[in-house]
């Protein structure tokens, strides 16, 4: 089973190369690189004093044009032999958030899968949910349920999750927003309020201490000196979608600040799946002086959502919108409060940036399902954080350390769920605390000018502990254990090393390879919901190798990654006693493998007018997930995710800002919902149109069409052990639907 996995996925890494499929790392180019659509770059040196923002600098420093958003390049690496180039402490502007350009050069000092996606690519049309910011990021799985809310996978992190997230480690501006347990939730993600976002793919995260399998993700709002002054946008679409969103930024003296407020509201596709909500994001920089500047965060967020709930295969192909009937006797609910406040200060002394932080979040889930769960999250934590780049003897050398402190409590309590979402008896009621203590470090030496070796490490303790104030649970019919307290405290240690090159070709050309650790500790979700922990449940550890590429040339872009992770103990969220719930189980020995691979192309240059062209992107996810000789599954796939995944775009783009074209995308093969291969998703393919005008100032616009031939489709699944044509496991994908959007902005 090994060697053809293996030799199909060398194979399947010859077709993508020599068939050019790749995808876009989309960023700013200098001028020496390659004759891109107009961008204007922002600065990176840093000024002596800050000063007061110029409406006409504002917008210079956000006119990527629209052509940049078809397909931008990749920005070129320093330039090789220069070895005073430490990008860490070069920023322009805030000197605790870089700037796009900034961003792109510092993440690709990581020899591994790394992207920066900036605004100018998922501002252009709905920007809805999660999806709409990363669908195009190569090895990035997002999978739809309804509302604000999916699976966001990567690397096959979180695999089987049926709600929340698990196995990526998310960050808004570099602060966590991950519960203290691991979980997050996508709808505190307002794609409005970014200026980018970077994506570390595994152990890639090393850089912000993260150590999950999937990596991390971190969502990156304006700061006043690259915010516009003012904006404000208008999205309604089908299934009674309306969204709006205002924002503001500037500068005065010492002080910037940014803002932005949005609400959402509607109906959606299926019954039972009408939803809004109401986000709010905001910081405030205060510059001490040349060297040291301290930055508040603000963000508060509202959901109020109805759930249609998992349905059978059948159901979810032939009655899509149809909501399950048992979900809307509950009148099942998803109810969200939360707030989150940071404090990020940085210092630069000489060569090194020092970054320290302070969080705290509050946040109030009120969640009728089969049970009425009502439960209360305080979290709070703390990271200290130093990049270094000097030289050494001459040779070029880059230093990052820190620690990571999160730790929280949940006030859970469970009632019966009444038809129509009335809370009845108290059937279970704990507090669930959770340590995580981290420190890390992470070294580049340049042995030549063009070449670095790289070696990190990561220890992490954890804590999962549980106090149960009900002692009654045996009373439960579901409940799996006889012990009527499930008071109990777990701890898990946990090592990571990592070792990697990183070589650059060229100004604009780079190969790397590395071999990493990760390791995850279980979330609260293990021992929730009327299941107490298990006493065997493991952490989840994976050792991954991966080689791959980046770089540019003339209208050509390319960002290639193969990797293969080898898990033990793979945490697995499997169907058991209750629809729409899992339980938390450790699969033995586990692979996961595979490519992430795209291109951006340019082709048929000034066809109507000097300026204009026709951009060609592609991106190709090929995920091939297996059991390693378990002793009950044996080597059958691992449920839950594609196995291939392409997503294809042509867009005519013209200096003006008007963009047309179509895309495409392709699942060509099925996959399946559980453990014993009986039962499979369907392949689909979804064909999408949008046209629009956009600027980087003044009136803006956009009609976007998506799955036009109105596809019946599934978008995302639940897993199980052995699933039958009568399991609900699934969701239906959304129907034909058309949105249209303007914004002003100055």
């Amino acid at each position: 089973m090994y060697r053809s996995t293996r030799a199909r996925l060398v194979c399947a890494a010859a077709l993508v190369v020599s068939a050019t499929t790749v995808e876009v790392a989309a960023q700013d180019a200098k001028p020496e690189a390659t004759p891109l659509p107009a961008v204007v770059v922002e600065q990176s040196a840093v000024p002596a004093k800050p000063k007061a923002k110029k409406k006409s600098a504002s917008k210079k420093a956000n006119a990527p044009m629209a052509a940049a958003a078809a397909a931008p390049s990749a920005t070129p690496t320093p330039a090789s032999g220069q070895p005073d180039s430490g990008i860490a402490t070069q920023r322009s502007g805030s000197l605790s958030v870089p700037n796009t350009t900034e961003a792109t050069a510092e993440i690709q000092r990581i020899p591994g899968g790394v992207e920066v996606v900036p605004d100018t690519q998922f501002k252009n049309g709905p920007a809805n949910t999660v999806k709409d910011v990363l669908g195009a990021v190569p090895g990035v799985i997002v999978e739809p349920r309804w509302g604000p809310d999916g699976r966001l996978s990567i690397r096959g992190s979180g695999l089987t999750r049926n709600y929340g997230n698990r196995g990526i480690n998310a960050f808004m501006d570099g602060i966590p927003i991950n519960t203290s347990d691991g979980l997050f939730d996508l709808f505190e993600i307002d794609p409005t309020a970014y200026r980018y976002v970077e994506v570390f793919k595994g152990a890639n995260a090393l850089r912000y201490g993260a150590n999950s399998l999937g990596g991390a993700i971190n969502f990156v709002t304006p700061t006043g000196f690259n915010a516009d002054a003012f904006g404000a946008r208008v999205d309604a679409g089908s299934f009674g979608y309306l969204k709006s969103a205002v924002s503001a930024g500037g500068v005065s003296g010492p002080v910037d600040y940014f803002i932005n407020l949005s609400a959402q509201r509607e109906d959606g596709y299926r019954d039972h799946s009408d939803n809004h909500m109401e986000r709010l994001s905001a910081n405030l920089g205060y510059r001490l002086s040349e060297d040291v500047e301290t930055r508040f965060y603000v963000n508060a967020n509202t959901w109020r959502g109805r759930l249609p709930g998992e349905v059978t295969k059948q159901a979810a192909l032939e009655t899509a919108r149809e909501a399950n009937p048992a979900w809307v006797l509950q009148d099942q609910q998803r109810n969200i409060d939360s707030l989150r406040v940071a404090n990020k200060t940085t210092l630069r002394l000489d060569d090194t940036l020092v970054e320290l932080g302070v969080f705290g979040v509050d946040r109030h889930v009120m969640h009728p399902i089969y049970r009425w769960l009502d439960y209360k999250v305080r979290d709070y934590g703390a990271f200290a954080r130093a990049t270094d780049e000097r030289l050494i003897n001459g040779f070029r050398n880059r230093f990052i350390a820190g620690i990571n402190v999160l730790n929280g409590k949940m006030d859970y309590n469970e009632y019966n769920n009444l038809p129509g979402a009335v809370k009845g008896a108290m059937t279970a009621s704990t507090v669930d605390s959770s340590e995580n203590y981290s420190a890390y470090a992470e070294n580049s030496f340049y042995m030549v000018p063009d070449v670095a070796l790289i070696a990190g490490v990561q220890f992490t303790h954890a804590v999962r502990a549980r106090r149960d104030r009900f002692f009654d649970d045996a009373s439960v019919p579901f409940s799996f254990d006889t012990n009527p307290d499930d008071s109990g405290r777990r701890s898990f240690d946990i090592w990571s090393p990592k070792g990697g090159l990183l070589w650059d070709v060229d100004r604009h050309w780079q190969v790397f390879a590395n071999i990493s650790r990760s390791g995850e500790a279980p979330t609260f979700d293990t021992v929730s919901y009327g299941m107490p922990p298990d006493p065997n449940l493991k952490a989840q550890t994976a050792t991954t190798f991966e080689i791959g590429t980046r770089g540019s040339r003339p209208d050509f872009n390319w960002n290639v990654s193969l990797y293969r992770a080898e898990l033990r103990n793979e945490f697995q969220c499997l169907t058991t006693y209750q629809p729409g719930t899992c339980g938390i189980v450790n699969a033995d020995r586990t692979v996961h493998q595979g490519i992430e691979a795209g291109v951006g192309l340019a082709f048929l240059k000034s066809v109507f007018s000097r300026e204009d062209r026709f951009w060609l992107n592609l991106t190709y996810t090929y995920n091939d997930f297996f059991f390693d000789g378990d002793a009950k599954w044996g080597n059958n796939r691992l449920p839950g995710v594609p196995q291939h995944y392409l997503r294809a775009e042509v867009l005519y783009k013209d200096a003006h800002g008007f963009y047309a074209g179509p895309n495409v995308e392709w699942m060509p093969q099925s996959f399946y919902a559980d453990n014993a291969n009986t039962l499979t998703v369907d392949p689909y393919a979804l064909v999408n149109f949008k046209v629009g005008y956009e600027q980087a100032a003044g009136w803006s616009g956009y009609i976007e069409g998506r799955n036009l031939f109105n596809e019946r489709y599934i978008s995302t699944t639940m897993s199980a052990e052995t699933a039958t044509a009568a399991s609900e496991l699934f969701n239906p994908g959304t129907g034909r639907a058309i949105y249209s959007g303007v914004q002003y902005k100055w």
